[in-house]
C-alpha cells in the first residue's frame, strides 16, 4: 500500500492563514491528497516494477534461447534431410550413366 506523506492539516492552515477559505482549502488539501495517492510511485512501486521487469527480461531470455535451438535443431535436420536427398539424386545418376557406358 502506498504511503505519501502529505499533511492535509498543516496545508488546510496554510492556506487559511494567506486568506483561503477553510472550505476551498479543505477541497484542495482532499483533492492533492488524492492525487498523491492516486498517481505518484513509491520507491515499493519502483523497486516492485524493477524486480518484475527482470523476471521478465530472465524469462524472454531463456524462451529465446530455447527457441534459438529449436530453430537449430529445425534447420539442421532439414539440411540433413537436403542432403541426403541430393545424395539420392547424385547416386542414381551415377548409376544410370554407368548403365549407359557400359
Amino acid at each position: 500500500m502506498k504511503t505519501i506523506a502529505f499533511d492535509t492539516h498543516l496545508y488546510i492552515k496554510k492556506l487559511k492563514a494567506v486568506g483561503v477559505p477553510e472550505e476551498q482549502a479543505e477541497v484542495q488539501a482532499e483533492t492533492i491528497a488524492e492525487l498523491l495517492e492516486d498517481n505518484l510511485a513509491t520507491k515499493r512501486d519502483l523497486k516492485e516494477l524493477e524486480q518484475a521487469t527482470k523476471r521478465d527480461l530472465k524469462e524472454l531470455e531463456q524462451a529465446t534461447k530455447r527457441d534459438l535451438k529449436e530453430l537449430e535443431t529445425n534447420l539442421i535436420m532439414r539440411l540433413g534431410k537436403m542432403l541426403a536427398v541430393t545424395a539420392g539424386i547424385i547416386i542414381a545418376a551415377l548409376s544410370a550413366l554407368i548403365k549407359i557406358l557400359v
